[in-house]
């Protein structure tokens, strides 16, 4: 697979996201129980967003490693 066929890959993957945060679809996102937020506004930080993220994209990395080592 060519490089560039990763970078519109990639660039089709975060216009979709963008859209789905425009129309509202992600607004729960950053609001999940264990995001630490201060009453005042002044700190923030989304310790379970976070993981989320880091898990969604750990099983996408190991899936993509599997399929590409497959084919070599």
């Amino acid at each position: 697979m060519k490089a560039g066929h990763i970078w519109i890959g990639l660039g089709v993957v975060l216009i979709l996201v963008g859209l789905a945060q425009n129309r509202g679809w992600l607004s729960w996102f950053g609001r999940l129980p264990g995001d630490i937020r201060s009453p005042r506004g002044g700190f923030f930080f989304p310790v379970t967003s976070s993981i989320l993220i880091s898990i969604v994209l750990t099983v996408v990395v190991n899936v993509l490693i599997r399929i590409f080592r497959d084919r070599g």
